[in-house]
Parts: C-alpha cells; sequence; structure tokens
C-alpha cells in the first residue's frame, strides 16, 4: 500500500461523508433561513421558535434519506473490504 492508495481511500471516504450529510445539512440551512425570514418579518424575536422547525425537519430528511446513506455507505464499505482483500 502506497501513499496514492491511502490518498485515494482518504478521498473517497470524504466524499462519502459528503454524500451522506449534504441533504441533512441543505434542509437545516433551508429551514433555519426561512424562520429567521419570518422571525425578521414579524419582528418575533423567540429562540426556542427556530429549534422545533428545524429538528422536525432534520428527523423528517433523515428518515427519508435513509436508504440512500445506507446504499452509499454499504456500496463504500464493499469497495473498501474488496481492498483489503486485493492487498492481503
Amino acid at each position: 500500500m502506497n501513499a496514492d492508495h491511502v490518498l485515494d481511500i482518504a478521498k473517497e471516504s470524504i466524499l462519502v461523508m459528503i454524500k451522506i450529510g449534504a441533504p441533512v445539512m441543505v434542509v437545516a440551512l433551508v429551514v433555519g433561513i426561512v424562520i429567521a425570514l419570518i422571525q425578521a418579518l414579524t419582528q418575533m424575536q423567540e429562540m426556542t421558535l427556530s429549534f422545533v422547525p428545524k429538528i422536525l425537519a432534520i428527523f423528517i430528511t433523515i428518515l427519508l434519506s435513509l436508504p440512500f446513506m445506507m446504499n452509499t455507505l454499504t456500496a463504500y464499505g464493499e469497495g473498501l473490504f474488496r481492498q483489503i482483500a486485493l492487498l492481503g
């Protein structure tokens, strides 16, 4: 195993992490911006008001994207184990 191989594995693992985390982070960002806009328009600056909708949106996003997350992780794990088997 050389340095290029290790860097390829590290790059692939970072890309998998971004693929898995991106849907949840994008939804949290959009919901946060919408709630902040509503709070700015209504001048209601309650801190706890933003937490419940954001948590619900994140939870629903995780439930909906769970099959995609599992398929991505499974494919990455199988590829990694295949590379380990080829080295050994």
